[in-house]
């Protein structure tokens, strides 16, 4: 009888053991899911005003993440505490007072009129005729005999011209100078945010085909003319925050999300056009609770063979500024294994699968998922390193990387991204499930690196492209490049990570706005040349679409 107790008694034993296990993990995801719900909450809450860079509400988060981690006990490794500050430059911006009327018309900005980077801020009135060049009166400058005359010198500046005559119609008393173009020929005319150079004397505008036509069609009559200009340089401060679990291994893991969001919308970046608070929940509150409950499951028990770099992004939403100003500002200095990034994973369901990006930035990836499928959640992979996402960054420093996303929905960029749409649970096997791989991760030492195709960022489709990745935060004039896509355009014709694009064919840019705008004159199998700055030198390319 004895023997036969034995078993039952372990059999009893084993049962109950089995019972508590599965109440303990009961109760573990649904503190997990309280958790990731709280923390949104308070993200997306109104009273963050969308979390904006550099504004209010992005500092309110940033202290959020920071209490956070201080009352988890991770070491602080910003610059400052856990807060790595950078300045975010954006140039000049035409402010909201700003204003031309004609005969007590409004023009419209940019559609009608702009004023050039050198124009100086005051207002002017007065009563010209186009046709006459009176003192103390606005002046008229029609670029036509300068670009007939220049329309096979490679070097002409219509800029050049422009300022000078700027300067010689101010001697004279011309208290404004409107300048436009009554050809067809293409000017070249742009306003540059990010030009240094002085004030001119008196304001300079430029009236486009649009505006000639609406409002300075009649160069003998007198129009009554009210201007007013007013331009700053808009720079903002902006924060990540970076914390570390060292466990003295020789490589670190990064972990990532973006806490930044649209504000109101005033980056022009939000696909609505009300003025409200865009709340971001899953864009991405989402992944910055995930990465804020993952940093606790590191602390409270971490694979040892590499140590944690937990870093919140900001400036995201404005081109991954967060992220570039870590990579070319480290806050500490590591040796990186691969990166994780987490951008929008709050609407799993079986329409919205979680996609893995960067499968194929390393081969160590194929083994692992092979080995780790996830029991809980529908997955599909994209190769991919690069995207719009801050991952990016990291790949095009030839860092491994994955990228979580649950998918874009009806709700992106808008004011109804609330945090009541999260999926919590899911959200909560998605968490589960990164900490999974990287304990599967650990014992693969460094991982190999693998170039994979890039994905073009952005949301507007060009018939042509040249596959480059622009640099968001270049302030200079024209559009550094921060990689070129492997197979494309770009790489044949010998592109650089650093070259600075001026020129398409006739079409000059300053910016990644007239460079898109610049892409958009030509279609498949137009041939032209590329002009670019390498360095101190200038190159010239044949380029065929």
């Amino acid at each position: 009888m004895i023997a036969l107790l034995i078993p039952a008694t372990l059999m009893a034993q084993s049962k109950k053991k089995k019972k508590q296990l599965l109440l303990e993990e009961q109760k573990a995801n649904s503190t997990l899911v309280n958790n990731l719900k709280s923390h949104v909450q308070y993200l997306a809450d109104d009273k963050l005003e969308g979390r904006r860079t550099g504004t209010k509400g992005e500092q309110l988060a940033m202290e959020y993440l920071v209490k956070q981690y201080t009352d988890l006990n991770i070491e602080p490794k910003g610059t400052n505490g856990y807060v790595q500050e950078f300045e975010i430059n954006e140039g000049k911006q035409v402010t909201e007072n700003s204003f031309l009327k004609v005969n007590g018309k409004p023009l419209k900005l940019n559609e009608d009129f702009f004023p050039l980077a050198f124009c100086s801020n005051k207002k002017v009135k007065g009563a010209p005729a186009m046709a006459l060049s009176e003192r103390s009166q606005p002046w008229f400058f029609d670029l036509k005999e300068e670009l007939e005359a220049n329309k096979e010198n490679i070097h002409f500046d219509v800029e050049a011209v422009i300022k000078k005559q700027l300067e010689t119609v101010a001697k004279k008393g011309a208290t404004a100078l409107f300048v436009y173009n009554s050809t067809k020929l293409t000017d070249n005319v742009l306003f540059n945010k990010n030009d240094k150079s002085p004030l001119g004397e008196i304001p300079v505008i430029y009236i486009t085909a649009d505006g000639c036509k609406k409002y300075f069609h009649d160069h003998s009559a007198t129009l009554e003319i009210e201007l007013n200009i007013n331009m700053e340089e808009n720079k903002r401060t902006a924060r990540n925050v970076v914390a570390f679990i060292n466990n003295s291994a020789p490589a670190t893991v990064i972990l990532g999300a973006h806490y930044d969001h649209l504000g109101y919308g005033d980056d022009k970046n939000a696909l609505d056009t009300a003025h409200q608070i865009h709340n971001g929940a899953d864009d991405n509150a989402s992944g910055t609770a995930a990465l804020l409950e993952l940093a606790k499951m590191l602390k409270q028990s971490s694979p040892k063979n590499n140590n944690y770099l937990i870093i919140h992004f900001s400036g995201e939403e404005l081109g991954l500024f967060g992220s570039k100003y870590w990579v070319e500002h480290p806050s500490m200095n590591i040796t990186p294994n691969y990166m994780l990034n987490m951008d929008m994973v709050g609407r799993y369901d079986t329409s919205h699968k979680l996609t893995i990006g960067g499968y194929g930035t390393s081969p160590t990836w194929g083994e692992v998922f092979s080995a780790n499928p996830s029991k809980s959640l529908i997955t599909k992979f994209d190769s991919s390193g690069s995207g719009p996402s801050d991952h990016a960054t990291f790949y095009r420093s030839n860092i491994p990387v994955l990228f979580f996303f649950t998918g874009s929905h009806p709700d992106y960029h808008k004011a109804t991204d609330d945090w009541e749409k999260i999926n919590y649970e899911g959200e909560k096997d998605i968490v589960k499930y990164i900490y999974q791989l990287l304990q599967a991760t650990d014992s693969k030492g460094k991982l190999a690196f693998t170039k994979t195709a890039e994905q073009q960022m952005g949301r507007v489709k060009m018939s042509v492209t040249l596959g480059v990745i622009p640099d968001y935060g270049y302030t200079g004039t024209g559009m550094r490049i921060d990689g070129v896509s492997p197979g494309k355009l770009a790489e044949r014709t010998g592109l650089k990570a650093g070259d600075v694009l001026l020129q398409l064919g006739e079409y000059k840019f300053v910016d990644v706005m007239s460079y898109m705008q610049a892409l958009g004159k030509f279609k498949k199998g137009d041939k032209t040349k590329l002009k670019i700055k390498r360095g101190e030198e200038e190159k010239e390319f044949d380029i065929e679409f």
